[in-house]
């Protein structure tokens, strides 16, 4: 009797050390600035931001040849997680399943996550897909469905979405319009996925699901993205080239108006978001909203090509 209530206790303490424990998270492409980013917020325990409960630990670098931004900076970006934050690395995805606790797909290319996706959830470990999720709404779909298949937990979201604009939603609302940068990249099937994705985040995080028809109006300077949602409600997103700030306005009864003009960019509600699902597995936000985006953004392109016409969900 003695032996297993000491036995049951040995577990007990081993079971809150292990939660109590820093999670190991492995980078997959190191060609962005986020991963460096994130591994000052987590592994830095003397920084005044830091974000406590999670480390990289471990990475593989990636990158696309074909992308300026991605070769240009895949070599620095790992060698600053190496020789700054400890990270190991590592030649193949598979040789950092047995040694992290979750997964941080990184890869600047969307059109990477794909294949990437599909040796990650062999780990069987949490999976965050850093923006975009994919680069197109096919692609999108197919790592939604080998993830339910593997029975692996994910989410892909911009910071934008755990910007201020969380407390414009708060209050019944009857459309709003959002706007930010939108260069684009010419190797993306989707334009709107290399940078529009944050407008496109910010749009759904205040007016959520439900976007039924999108019509598109686009110059060299800019894109003008109107969504007519099934309850009546209209969003608007703009993005203009090559940058510009974001910001948003929503519409509410009797000619209310709520604006925040210039919304700062802060890695840290992210991160934080990030450590609560590698330890519970909930996504902050609901894949299907995620995918409806894709949907949106992949209507958005159709509307372009063929002129501006409207085009339904």
């Amino acid at each position: 009797m003695k032996m297993q209530l000491s036995i049951l206790l040995a577990t007990s303490c081993l079971a809150a050390r292990s939660f109590a424990a820093d999670l190991r998270l492995g980078v997959i492409g190191t060609d962005t600035s986020h991963a460096v980013a994130f591994a000052g917020a987590l592994n830095d325990a003397a920084a005044a931001q830091h974000v406590p409960g999670a480390r990289i630990t471990v990475a593989l670098k990636g990158g696309s040849s074909e992308i300026a931004e991605s070769r240009s900076r895949v070599e620095k970006f790992a060698a600053e997680l190496r020789d700054k934050f400890g990270a190991r690395f590592v030649s193949h995805i598979s040789e950092m399943c047995d040694a992290v606790d979750g997964i941080l797909l990184e890869s600047v290319d969307g059109r990477a996550h794909l294949a990437q996706m599909k040796e990650a959830v062999k780990c069987h470990k949490p999976i965050f897909i850093d923006k975009p999720l994919a680069s197109s709404l096919g692609d999108a779909r197919e790592m939604a469905r080998i993830a339910e298949e593997a029975r692996v937990p994910w989410f892909s979201a911009s910071t934008l979405r755990f910007s201020t604009i969380e407390d414009l939603k708060k209050r019944p609302l009857n459309g709003a319009i959002v706007w930010g940068p939108g260069p684009t990249e010419e190797h993306q099937p989707l334009d709107l996925t290399w940078y529009g994705i944050h407008a496109a985040e910010m749009l759904y995080t205040i007016m959520g699901p439900g976007c039924a028809e999108v019509t598109r109006t686009s110059s060299e300077e800019a894109d003008v993205v109107t969504c007519r949602w099934k309850d009546g409600r209209i969003g608007v997103l703009r993005v203009d080239r090559p940058y510009g700030k974001f910001g948003a306005v929503v519409f509410r009864a009797k000619s209310q108006v709520d604006l925040v003009p210039d919304i700062k960019v802060d890695y840290l509600p992210l991160v934080r978001e990030i450590v609560q699902f590698m330890r519970t597995g909930k996504p902050p936000v609901a894949n299907s909203e995620t995918l409806e985006m894709f949907q949106m953004m992949d209507a958005a392109q159709k509307s372009k090509e063929q002129g501006g016409k409207p085009v339904t969900i």
